[in-house]
């Protein structure tokens, strides 16, 4: 499966606009409120977007067109369907409160807060447990990218790592926020095209703008229902949970997005452009993968069914933009993750272990976001080596997101005010042990095992808080006066 030579020149000219517009956000850069939240001017239409393609990665194009190849319709559901509903209705609530957080708290980081909402250790458990498992996490999506070029191109496995890991090392390094947001819109233009044109190819083969009608009769029993078993409703409704926490913040590079508004009324309007783009944009992009069972029937391996599609509708050209285009989504993700990592690092972990390094330093910033990345790509070149440990650390990472997200995001809210750092503490212990539980008894149901850790740590919170008798401090009585004033 190799592609063409104007196919590899387009993946080429991709990649060297990514480096341009690093070198342009180089100097958009004066500090490092300018270098991690874009100096809070970032106008809402670039917030909601770069909010929409940081939310997912080529896994889009791999593992769910093979849930679409398998199961349909119902992917559209429980996956995109909740992620837009989740974020449309607390558009006016968690969107606001990372803004007011940079505003009355000064923050560029979204941990920054949690040493007055709850304590010092609190904070840097959580920062610490966060950074170690991100290195590991964005390591495997350099690594996945690399498995992307070695398919389609033949290039061996490290030097794709070391393509894709280096740009984005440069553009990070170079540009900051600004770049990662440049580079989000440039590679959701990107994803627009290659998208519309896989879209109108599809129903050019089939039977034209009849196809969105007549498609659904065609397809295997089940894969035209909204809840397909195993995902049923209660699945469904499970992934909104999750999804309500990680898209309003819970996964910190999405809360930076907000953190970087100008104001309520920008970041509002951001939230409800991502949250739209959820719930209408995956229609069209997922409409290839739902009648690649016409198309490509008794397909061997349904993970590939994208990339056969591909190949088997576009000409030279077109291709090599929608590669383009999966690498677009894995790089905005990994290249958002890195951008708040180094934020985490530069203003939680570094100040408290030796006070000559200032939390404001854009030569700091540059640093440790230059060592982080190249850690991470140290980390995917060692990825045959690292084999089941490696999966098992991305398991631990996913185990860890929804328990560290509960604490977070729920003590922004008034009612929880009582819940302090025994309630957050225990509350991702219990998740974690929730996880554990999952991974060595057998559960019947799939919506049971997919939020029970996140279940788990949400009861303990409230249960920790609620039942305490533990005084509220007075500099977090102060944080919620100031984050409700009018």
């Amino acid at each position: 499966m190799k592609l063409s030579n104007l196919d590899l020149i387009i993946i080429g000219l991709f990649f060297l606009l990514m480096l341009a517009i690093g070198i342009y956000a180089y100097f958009r850069n004066k500090n490092s409120e300018d270098y991690f939240v874009a100096g809070g001017n970032l106008p809402w239409w670039v917030s909601g977007i770069s909010h929409h393609v940081s939310g997912y990665s080529g896994a889009v194009f791999v593992a769910y067109a093979a849930l679409a190849y398998t199961h349909g319709i119902s992917v559209y559901f429980w996956w995109a369907f909740t992620i837009g509903i989740g974020i449309l209705v607390s558009a006016k609530k968690f969107p606001v409160l990372w803004m007011k957080l940079r505003k009355v708290f000064h923050i560029q980081s979204p941990l920054e807060f949690l040493k007055i909402r709850y304590n010092l250790f609190t904070q840097q458990l959580m920062a610490w447990s966060g950074v170690l498992l991100k290195l590991f996490d964005i390591g495997a999506k350099w690594a996945s990218i690399a498995i992307l070029l070695n398919v389609f191109t033949g290039i061996s496995l490290p030097v794709g790592i070391l393509v894709s890991g280096g740009i984005s090392l440069l553009y990070i390094t170079f540009g900051g926020l600004w770049a990662v947001v440049i580079t989000d819109f440039a590679q959701f233009i990107v994803q627009l095209l290659a998208g519309g044109v896989m879209f109108i190819a599809v129903l050019m083969h089939l039977d034209g703008m009849s196809t969105l009608s007549s498609l659904w009769q065609k397809l295997p029993e089940g894969n035209s229902q909204v809840f397909h078993e195993p995902y049923t409703v209660g699945f469904a409704l499970a992934f909104l949970f999750i999804n309500f926490l990680s898209y309003n913040g819970g996964q910190w590079n999405l809360a930076t997005r907000y953190i970087s508004s100008p104001s309520e009324q920008q970041v509002v309007k951001a939230a409800k452009l991502s949250g739209w783009l959820y719930l209408i944009w995956p229609l069209i992009l997922f409409l290839p993968m739902w009648a690649a069972p016409v198309l490509l029937p008794d397909l061997s391996d349904p993970s590939q069914s994208y990339g056969e599609l591909t190949l088997l509708l576009l000409p030279s050209g077109l291709v090599g933009l929608v590669i383009a285009s999966l690498f677009a989504n894995t790089m905005s993700m990994t290249s958002s993750d890195i951008n708040t990592i180094a934020a985490v690092i530069s203003r939680d972990i570094l100040p408290n272990i030796s006070r000559k390094i200032h939390p404001d330093s854009l030569k700091i910033a540059r640093t440790v976001t230059f060592i982080f990345t190249s850690m991470t790509i140290l980390v995917a070149l060692q990825y045959e080596y690292f084999g089941g440990v490696l999966g098992l650390i991305i398991s631990w990472f996913g185990a860890l997101v929804g328990p560290i997200a509960v604490p977070l995001l729920l003590g922004l809210i008034p009612t929880f005010r009582k819940c302090g750092p025994a309630a957050a503490i225990t509350s991702i212990l219990a998740g974690l042990m929730a996880f554990i539980f999952t991974k060595n008894v057998e559960i019947g149901s799939l919506a049971l095992q997919v939020s029970l850790p996140l279940m788990m740590s949400f009861i303990t919170y409230v249960t920790v808080g609620l039942l305490s008798q533990r005084k509220i401090p007075e500099k977090v009585s102060q944080m919620f006066s100031l984050l409700y004033q009018n």
